[in-house]
C-alpha cells in the first residue's frame, strides 16, 4: 500500500515545498490535480514535466497519479453532445493520459462532477453514450501508456452519471479495456452507496475492478478529523491484500492544509500499524 496526498491540499505552497512537506510527513507520493500546475495543463512543456517529475523523485516521492481531470481549462464536458466541446474534451482526456505517464504516475481518477452532467446532452441516453465513448478511448490510451484510467463513482448530490461502484463496474465491464477501471472514494460512498464502504469493497475488490482508493470524511475533512471511522476500511483492504494507492483527499482544510495533511498521514499510518499488531 502507498499513501499519497492530493496536492491541492497544499496548493498555496510552491510545488517544491509541497514535495518537501509530503516527504517530511511520510507520504509516499502526490496525486496531482492538473489545475494546480497550469490553467492549460495539456500545454505543460516536456521540459517542465521532466522538471516536476525529477523534483518529486529528489524528495523520495513519486507522482502516484492525477485527478480533477476536467477542471481546467474551462468548457470541457464528458457528456456534452456539442461537437466542438466533445472534440476538445476527447483531446484533453488523451493529453491528461500523456501528462500522467510523463510525470511518472500510474493512475488517473476521473471525478470532475461539474463536467459530467447528463443535462449537457439532448437526452440522458445520448449523454451516457458520449461519455462511454470518451472513457473507452481513455482506457485504450491508458493501456498503451502503461497507466490506468479510473472512473470515480460520485454521490447523486454531486453528479448524475455513475453514482455507485456497481454502476462503475457495469461500465468497466461494458468497455472491457485493461486500461480502464474504477475506484472508491469514501466521502462519495457515504452519499451514494446503500452500504458501508468496507462492504462495497468486500464485494468488488476480489474482481479486480476497484483499483484505487480516496480517503476523506463525510464532513469533507481529512480522515480522522470527522465522525467516520476508517479502521473497518483498512481491515478490508488488508484482508484483500490491496497493494494500490490510498490518496488523502479532504475538501475542508481547517485549520490549514499542512495541518490537515499531517494529521491524516499519522491517522492512516496508525491504523495500518494497529492492524499489523493485531495480526
Amino acid at each position: 500500500m502507498k499513501l499519497s496526498l492530493c496536492n491541492e491540499v497544499l496548493r498555496d505552497l510552491s510545488f517544491e515545498k509541497q514535495c518537501r512537506l509530503a516527504a517530511d510527513l511520510r507520504y509516499d507520493g502526490l496525486e496531482i490535480a492538473p489545475f494546480t500546475l497550469s490553467d492549460e495543463p495539456a500545454s505543460i512543456s516536456a521540459a517542465e514535466r521532466l522538471r516536476l517529475r525529477t523534483m518529486v523523485a529528489d524528495h523520495g516521492l513519486e507522482v502516484t497519479g492525477l485527478h480533477w481531470l476536467l477542471t481546467a481549462p474551462e468548457g470541457l464536458s464528458l457528456t456534452s453532445d456539442d461537437t466542438a466541446v466533445a472534440a476538445r474534451t476527447r483531446d484533453h482526456i488523451l493529453e491528461m493520459v500523456e501528462l500522467c505517464a510523463d510525470l511518472g504516475g500510474s493512475v488517473l481518477v476521473h471525478g470532475s462532477p461539474g463536467q459530467r452532467q447528463l443535462q449537457d446532452a439532448a437526452s440522458p441516453e445520448r449523454a451516457r453514450e458520449i461519455a462511454t465513448a470518451h472513457l473507452a478511448a481513455a482506457g485504450e490510451a491508458a493501456a498503451r501508456a502503461g497507466v490506468l484510467y479510473c472512473i470515480e463513482p460520485l454521490a447523486p448530490s454531486m453528479d448524475d452519471f455513475v453514482n455507485t461502484v456497481a454502476d462503475a463496474v457495469k461500465l468497466v465491464e461494458t468497455i472491457g479495456s485493461p486500461g480502464f477501471a474504477t475506484m472508491l472514494d469514501t466521502y462519495a460512498a457515504v452519499g451514494g452507496e446503500a452500504e458501508p464502504a468496507e462492504a462495497v469493497l468486500d464485494r468488488f475488490l476480489p474482481g479486480g475492478h476497484v483499483r484505487h482508493i480516496h480517503f476523506n470524511d463525510r464532513s469533507k475533512r481529512g480522515p480522522g478529523l470527522g465522525d467516520d471511522r476508517f479502521a473497518p476500511v483498512v481491515d478490508c483492504l488488508v484482508r484483500h491484500d490491496y497493494d494500490g494507492v490510498i490518496a488523502v483527499e479532504p475538501f475542508d482544510y481547517h485549520p490549514d492544509g499542512p495541518t490537515v495533511a499531517a494529521y491524516a498521514a499519522g491517522y492512516v499510518r496508525g491504523l495500518f500499524e494497529m492492524r499489523k499488531e493485531r495480526s
